[in-house]
């Protein structure tokens, strides 16, 4: 008997899309947070250098990509001291948020707790596995029977983070039950806000959090595709627990999930260049900015949206609603209802388009306030 889950949400866009596409100017389309930017030189050189790779490549990472992940974290998170066992890569973030319950070995009567506000794979996880989803953000609602807790800071869709003490407690509660919790980090480079303009977003294995022992039941998780536009890569990585990486691994390893050599190469190039991501965020910054200035101009608010590549917004009126207003002016968004289920009264706007599309599709909700 297969598993019931849900219809792919992206594809009941499709009417909306026609619409957009409409427009005398052509479709921006604002709907997904795929980079449209370059590849850096210096990972495409790293890449193409490593091509004559007939053997097959290790499950838990070279040696010198877990010593680059490792540097990385210290340099990059405020995480010294991970042993490299503590480090797995993974092909992309999104498998591992999908498969991570199997993997630890969850099932029937198992809670999986995710954000109320969140990316659909989390509960996508818990059903593969037959566990249950709970979607609840203060850690005294969750049920007993939790095993894995998933947090997301900086937040998809929201942008919202979670600072050190939230972090702290979250971990506190999920030891109090006996409960794995991860944090899915993949936006704590795209910071915009308050403590988070010039800053990356805490990490959950930040000593001030985990304390400076081992960082028992806490994993990291992290994908390179947002700050190094590598998402075509799939060059992905968690951290933390040792010994709960260990077991992950020993499941990867006879399932066959080996990232690539010549992608393991280019995570090594792409962890040790902090120049390009310092240049991919400005570009992310110009854009939002202009986006941000248009959305106010239109009469929508922002909320949240202080980290990550996405602006939250709404005209207060059902997410769908507004969904077919953007479409009407040739914008395609992503409704809330993906995230916050049917009732959601916001949009999702990625700042994953080109300079020209975004500027467009400023001039157009700009324009659409003097109608």
């Amino acid at each position: 008997m297969g598993i019931a889950l849900p219809d792919f949400p992206w594809d009941s866009l499709a009417p909306h899309a026609a619409r957009a596409r409409e427009h005398a100017d052509g479709i921006c389309d604002l709907s997904v947070g795929s980079p449209v930017d370059p590849t850096p030189d210096v990972v495409r050189e790293a890449l193409r250098a490593a091509t004559d790779a007939h053997a097959y490549p290790q499950t838990t990472g070279t040696a010198e990509l877990r010593a680059a992940i490792v540097d990385w974290y210290a340099r990059r998170r405020g995480v010294s001291g991970l042993d490299p066992d503590a480090v797995l890569p993974t092909i992309g973030s999104k498998e591992l948020v999908a498969w991570l319950p199997l993997l630890l070995g969850l099932g029937p009567g198992d809670a999986v707790v995710h954000p109320q506000v969140a990316y659909p794979t989390y509960a996508v996880g818990a059903a593969l596995a037959r566990a249950t989803a709970v979607a609840a953000d203060d850690p005294a609602l969750w049920p007993a029977e939790t095993r894995l807790v998933w947090l997301n800071s900086p937040g998809n869709p929201t942008g919202a983070v979670l600072d050190v003490d939230a972090l702290r407690t979250a971990v506190a509660r999920a030891h109090e039950l006996g409960a794995v919790i991860v944090n899915d980090e993949c936006y704590a480079e795209l910071g915009w806000e308050g403590a988070w303009a010039d800053a990356p977003a805490p990490s959950i294995l930040d000593p001030r959090v985990v304390g400076d022992g081992p960082a028992t039941g806490v994993l990291s998780v992290y994908s390179l595709s947002k700050q190094s536009n590598l998402a075509g890569y799939r060059a992905a990585f968690l951290a933390g627990d040792e010994q709960l990486v260990r077991s992950i691994l020993q499941v990867r390893k006879h399932a066959g999930l080996m990232p690539p050599a010549p992608v393991q190469a280019a995570m090594i190039a792409a962890l040790g260049d902090d120049a390009h991501v310092a240049e991919q965020k400005e570009r992310y910054r110009a854009r939002r900015d202009a986006l941000a200035a248009a959305v106010r101009t239109a009469g929508l608010r922002i909320d949240h949206s202080e980290a990550g590549l996405y602006l939250w917004c709404t005209r207060d009126e059902p997410a769908l609603d507004t969904v077919a207003w953007f479409a009407e002016k040739g914008i395609l968004v992503a409704p809330g209802t993906f995230y916050e289920g049917e009732q959601s009264r916001h949009v999702r706007l990625a700042l994953t388009a080109s300079d020209e599309r975004i500027t467009a599709a400023a001039a157009r909700l700009v324009s659409s306030s003097n109608d």
